[in-house]
């Protein structure tokens, strides 16, 4: 079974488009998928699979009734597609312990079936990541604007700081340096993971060999989501070069999808946009993840190799740019045939120059948080 989970540094991504979309077009492929809820603390997966509200879920199980994990379980319209929901009205979900963590981990992992997808929450969570570290083929969803591929940035460093705390040992040297630094938050944000390993590796050779043997297997994937323009292709460049440089890890890159009002549209109509409008541009982009998944399911070392990676973002940059050719064409057909007036267009454009003017107060206040915290930094 291939577990996929799927997580984003900040909420409003798309995380859960995705993860809804992209189960429905593995099972359209044949492939037995389960879709499970894991954004604990604040449900709604059964919205954009456009499923009933549960009467049952993780939450319930996880409360102590008497239910049986299989029986969370329920069946969708899709064909091959079983879906697990969450409970979002049981509160405290969002901070189980690790005993519950525990078990339904050893539940999710005990299904039978190609793909299990995972929906979890947003943020850097303790109990996020560990769901993410179930597999080491997770999907991180990020978006253009600065705050987001930040924060996508942040989720992995947090992946990669949680692996080592696993991965060193109460009372190790290994433990004793990560300990060190974490009490100091300054030198922890400060300081690079080689330089740490490099730490490690002088006075606790056995747990370098663990992190690495560990690592190894932690190849996480990004999709951005929510372009508007080609150039927004480039943004997941420089995650990738910050992973490689600050976290001595790479990045595969899935694919883009580019924004599209009709997703609103389904969403509120509780109807999936790759059943809604399976032609549409974002469909379309979402098979393309699918077909990734499929055709490499069977060729994981293959991420090893670095022109495999750097073949995945020159494919993601040549997706942006026919994405963006078909949605120009697609709006000059609708001018053409009278479905989409001039005043319409005219609208459109000032909503997007409004949202660019918000992204770019957005980021002037982060330059100036980041200068400050600079500043202090030399100061110190």
């Amino acid at each position: 079974m291939h577990v996929i989970p799927i997580a984003s540094g900040k909420g409003g991504v798309g995380k859960s488009l995705l993860a809804a979309n992209l189960s429905i077009a593995l099972a359209q492929a044949g492939k037995s998928v389960i879709l499970a809820d894991l954004d604990l603390g604040a449900s709604n997966l059964h919205l954009a699979l456009g499923f009933p509200s549960p009467k049952q879920g993780l939450g319930t199980w996880l409360s102590g009734a008497k239910l049986e994990f299989h029986q969370l379980i329920s069946p969708t319209d899709y064909p091959n597609l079983s879906f697990i929901p969450g409970d979002a009205e049981i509160p405290g979900l969002a901070n189980i312990g690790m005993p519950q963590k525990n078990k339904l981990a050893k539940n999710l992992l005990s299904l039978d079936s190609d793909y299990l997808i995972l929906d979890l929450g947003a943020g850097t969570g303790a109990n996020i990541l560990d769901f993410f570290l179930l597999s080491g083929r997770g999907i991180v969803v990020t978006a253009p604007t600065l705050t987001a591929t930040l924060n996508a940035y942040l989720f992995l460093k947090n992946s990669v700081f949680r692996l080592m705390w696993d991965s060193f040992k109460p009372k190790t040297r290994a433990r004793t340096i990560l300990e060190t630094l974490r009490k100091d938050g300054g030198s922890l944000q400060r300081v690079y993971v080689p330089e740490i390993l490099g730490r490690v590796a002088e006075a606790d050779p056995e747990s370098r060999a663990a992190f690495d043997q560990r690592m190894a297997k932690f190849r996480p994937r990004l999709v951005m989501n929510m372009l508007e323009d080609p150039k927004d292709a480039d943004k997941a460049q420089k995650i990738r070069r910050s992973c490689r440089e600050y976290l001595g890890m790479d990045l595969e890159h899935l694919g883009v999808l580019y924004r599209d009002d009709m997703q609103d549209i389904a969403l509120g109509s509780r109807i999936p946009i790759i059943r809604y409008k399976p032609q549409s541009i974002l469909s379309q982009a979402i098979y393309r993840v699918a077909d990734k998944i499929v055709s490499t399911e069977d060729e994981e070392d293959a991420f090893l190799d670095p022109e495999y990676l750097d073949d995945s973002y020159g494919a993601a940059g040549l997706e942006a740019e026919m994405d963006f050719e078909s949605k120009m064409n697609y709006v000059e057909e609708l001018l053409q045939s009278g479905a989409l007036s001039m005043g319409d267009l005219v609208e459109t454009v000032r909503m997007q120059q409004f949202e660019l003017n918000q992204v770019r107060k957005e980021n002037q206040f982060l330059k100036h948080k980041l200068a400050r915290a600079l500043a202090q930094g030399f100061k110190v």
